[in-house]
């Protein structure tokens, strides 16, 4: 069964997540469900597919929640989402989203969620500022790999890579510098560096 365990070998836990009680534990996974919403609000209508800061805040929660809870966070926030909750790009709900346009990036979501918690729990994180971009970067192309090919059995492959794939690369660079550079400033310093 599915755990709210503790972060991994490295002790990334710059939330303290893993010294946490389970239902402070949850309270950050419904957090997360909250934060990954109104990532979803922050949204450049595009068709057949919007820019939204929802592969950020999926990438970010994998970092700082680790992959098991990371995780968790993202299948619950998508089951919202399938619900009917206004909480998908635009403030969107409904199983509709997972069968048209968008089914791609939705489905990648947990799994970019696990891949950067996973690698955030090995130290690809925090002060490692190279291979915590690597590690984002990694996870928004697998997103965007895993769209493009959902979206081109339904509008064909070159159309796909022309609307769902190309103009998010420039984002996924950007998104994926924030966020390593906003773990390495959430990361905890050695004692040497402290005052």
């Amino acid at each position: 069964m599915f755990q709210l365990a503790a972060a991994g070998p490295t002790g990334f836990d710059p939330l303290r997540i893993g010294a946490r009680s389970l239902p402070m534990r949850i309270v950050f996974v419904l957090a997360g469900t909250l934060a990954l919403a109104l990532a979803s609000r922050i949204s450049v209508p595009m068709v057949p597919v919007p820019i939204t800061m929802q592969t950020f805040a999926v990438t970010m929660i994998g970092a700082l929640y680790g992959w098991r809870i990371g995780t968790l966070t993202v299948l619950a926030w998508l089951a919202e989402g399938m619900a009917g909750l206004p909480v998908l790009a635009g403030g969107a709900g409904g199983i509709a989203h997972f069968a048209g346009p968008t089914a791609g990036y939705l489905v990648s979501f947990p799994l970019m969620a696990a891949m950067v918690g996973w690698l955030a729990e090995r130290g690809w994180t925090g002060t490692r500022l190279v291979q915590s971009f690597a590690a984002h970067f990694a996870a928004n192309l697998f997103c965007l790999a895993l769209g493009g090919a959902w979206l081109a059995t339904l509008i064909g492959l070159e159309k796909a890579m022309m609307l769902g794939v190309v103009p998010f690369v420039l984002g996924a660079l950007l998104k994926s510098a924030l966020a390593a550079t906003l773990l390495k400033a959430a990361a905890p310093r050695p004692a040497a560096e402290l005052p």
